[in-house]
């Protein structure tokens, strides 16, 4: 999670079970979730508050979390948690080997998508206590950059230029 007082990255929460994402999962830069993005949505009221979130497939791992790398957008998830705007943008590691010719999210196979789902469905839940999250759908690259569009309209209603 990124602290938007330092601009450093914090751990916000533990992750509380041996799942991990199936993708590279960081944030887009200059981004921010809040009325336009919540717009978008199927069903939130608000955005979260935070940068956007970025999936990003690639045959290999980057190991470090403090990088930047450029991607080509290709779909997202629609993420409600607690009512906020949670997008989840997918998109391919630029020259990725394996991913590479991806060019909507309906090219990728469905059983990564279903994986995706699954991960974002589930990341925050805590035994004993109900889960108020839910991935409303899929949407493909026209639809995700749209919500980046927005993401970065609301940062500039936040924070300027």
């Amino acid at each position: 999670e990124i602290d938007k007082k330092t601009g450093y990255i914090r751990v916000d929460r533990p992750q509380r079970s041996s799942s991990q994402p199936p993708a590279l999962y960081g944030f887009i830069p200059r981004t921010y979730c809040d009325q336009n993005v919540a717009e978008l949505s199927q069903n939130a009221t608000r955005g979260d508050g935070d940068p956007l979130d970025i999936c990003v497939l690639s045959e290999r791992p980057i190991n470090r979390g403090e990088v930047i790398l450029n991607a080509r957008v290709v779909g997202g998830l629609d993420v409600n948690d607690h009512g906020e705007a949670d997008d989840k943008i997918i998109a391919i590691l630029e020259n990725d080997n394996v991913w590479g010719n991806a060019r909507d999210i309906t090219d990728l196979p469905d059983i990564l998508i279903e994986r995706l789902r699954h991960y974002f469905s589930t990341y925050k839940m805590i035994p004993g206590q109900e889960l108020a999250l839910t991935v409303d759908r899929v949407y493909g690259r026209e639809h995700a950059l749209r919500v980046v569009q927005a993401a970065m309209q609301d940062y500039f209603i936040e924070y300027g230029d």
